[in-house]
């Protein structure tokens, strides 16, 4: 990816002069160098005079110089041992050495101990003036660079750490208010989740200088910090007070300059107005916080005051949690890829149309797997120990496609193991023989005739039944006929061999022993105790209605 950070700021002192020494041993020379160029038009302050070497380096440590204009041949220490004592102790200095014609070997030994640039006497003052120009250039092109890694470098631990960073903001970072800005890329995974290396740096830049360019002609000055390859933080400074409105229509018009052709939305989330550097750690988390709001179509820059209006008039409905997994693992057992993203869709139009952020959309969905994950487990399926280690980077899968892509690939995984374990064909010939028994339970029917029916062997049949509901054909029978049974017990005034012929019993008598083994009573018994409770409970409504009556 791209270098962590860059930036662009005009600086607090960035017309400050540079600071120059002129060393020769003649004072003649030295003095027609002071005043003979106009120095401060070029941004230099000379600030002393030295007659030799020494004397140059005890000034340079004390006005902390930055340009030192040296003879090579002096008294005492001359300018070549100068220079590498510059070079060795103060190398952010930066030399002109000043030779004579015969000294032009000097002038190559002083070119490999780094010194800038060399002039020959006589100096042309137009020579000189083009060298310094450019060696001031440089120093304060430096200068800026470094302040801007040193605000860079506090503003992404602030970022990244919060209140924990606790360093100082640099001193030269002024304003007289100040804002947080947080942009990325909309639909990341689906736009970029495939730009690798230079193209995506590429797209960093284009992001990161649109972004500046705009800003500067708003007369806003900005540091921009990649938090994330999809995370863009945006310190800004004004010099003069801005109207809240002021604010928003100027970030609203650069966030919307920022999505070139071809490259996809760029959103953004913009913190309140701050006038104290203190808040800077608790303005990156909240501007952060607000672009998690852009899936609900709130607009380009979401504001300070979004979020908790959003919060209090939001109303969601429940997810149906457990007739999600129902259909969801038949039709995993189906392998029917079709229904099963179908389901998912549908899944996530209801949470997308509910105004469901996601984050809470991972947390409904952590539930349905876990849920998912234990009817498989019922059904017979191993393997299935694993859950997620978390919701998906937020700024990758930072839509709800993209979120119901890792859920579509949960899913195949799922449908690849059922596949692998053969669980599907063995689910779904239980499936096909329950809707059998279903359909003739009242008869005496027989695991025999089941397997018949399906056209598998007999002691298969019992075996894959069995191992899917727990319990062998007969005894599951005599339950779901019992159950009917309890229920016409219950609902009708029929005799009970009658009941019993209803259920699929022939025998009235092995009813009667089914029944008292299941129920612990007989069926009359169990009638008996029904007829109480319901007219105890009749009576007790009845009670109920007319004390109300009374009230009234």
């Amino acid at each position: 990816m791209s270098p962590d950070f860059e930036a662009s700021m005009t600086f607090v002192g960035e017309n400050k002069r540079i600071k120059m020494l002129i060393v020769d041993d003649e004072a003649v020379i030295r003095e027609g160098l002071h005043y003979t160029i106009d120095w401060a038009e070029l941004g230099v302050e000379v600030v002393g005079e030295a007659h030799e070497g020494r004397e140059a380096l005890r000034l340079v440590e004390q006005h902390e110089v930055d340009l030192v204009l040296s003879d090579i041949r002096m008294d005492g220490m001359d300018g070549l041992e100068l220079a590498e004592q510059l070079r060795l102790h103060h190398s952010h200095v930066q030399v002109v050495m000043i030779s004579g014609y015969e000294d032009f070997s000097y002038a190559r030994q002083a070119i490999r101990l780094g010194v800038n640039d060399y002039l020959l006497k006589p100096v042309d003052i137009e020579e000189l003036t083009t060298v310094v120009r450019k060696i001031v250039q440089r120093i304060c092109q430096r200068d800026k660079q470094g302040t801007m890694q040193d605000i860079q470098l506090w503003l992404s631990g602030t970022a990244r750490h919060g209140l924990a960073y606790g360093q100082e903001p640099p001193a030269s970072l002024r304003g007289v208010q100040f804002r947080i800005l947080a942009t990325q890329f909309a639909e990341f995974h689906q736009r970029f989740a495939s730009l690798k290396g230079e193209p995506y740096e590429q797209v960093q830049r284009s992001w990161l200088e649109s972004l500046r360019q705009h800003l500067e002609r708003q007369s806003l000055r900005a540091f921009s910090v990649f938090d994330h390859e999809n995370l863009l933080i945006t310190l800004l400074a004004a010099d003069e007070e801005l109207e809240p409105r002021e604010w928003d229509e100027l970030l609203d018009q650069a966030v919307t300059a920022l999505s070139p052709a071809g490259e996809g939305s760029i959103y953004g989330g913009a913190s309140r107005v701050f006038v104290h550097l203190e808040e800077t750690a608790e303005c990156c988390a909240e501007a952060i916080r607000l672009l998690g709001l852009h899936v609900l179509g709130q607009g380009q820059v979401l504001n300070a005051g979004c979020y908790d209006k959003l919060m209090r008039e939001r109303k969601l409905p429940g997810l149906d949690i457990a007739d999600t997994v129902q259909h969801l693992v038949a039709a995993l057992f189906k392998q029917d890829r079709q229904e099963v993203q179908t389901l998912v869709a549908g899944m996530f139009r209801f949470l997308r149309d509910s105004g469901y952020l996601l984050p809470e959309i991972w947390k409904i969905y952590e539930e349905v797997f876990a849920l998912l994950r234990q009817r498989l487990r019922q059904s017979g399926m191993t393997g299935l120990d694993y859950g997620h280690p978390g919701q998906p980077d937020p700024n990758i899968y930072n839509s709800y496609a993209g979120l119901e892509a890792v859920v579509m690939e949960d899913m195949q995984a799922l449908q690849q193991l059922i596949d692998k374990t053969g669980m599907d064909k063995s689910y779904w010939v239980v499936e096909k023989a329950k809707k059998f028994i279903i359909d003739h339970y009242r008869t005496d029917l027989k695991a025999s005739e089941v397997a018949a029916w399906l056209k598998i062997t007999p002691s298969y049949f019992s075996y894959i039944f069995k191992q899917s509901t727990g319990r062998g054909f007969t005894e599951y029978m005599n339950e779901m006929r019992i159950e009917q049974a309890k229920d016409l017990l219950a609902t009708t005034h029929d005799k009970v061999f009658e009941i019993a012929d209803k259920v699929g019993y022939k025998e009235y008598k092995y009813f009667v022993s089914v029944f008292k083994l299941h129920t612990g009573m007989t069926p009359k018994e169990y009638r008996g105790l029904r007829v109480g409770k319901d007219a105890a409970a009749e009576s007790a409504e009845t009670q109920e209605r007319n004390l109300s009556a009374e009230d009234k």
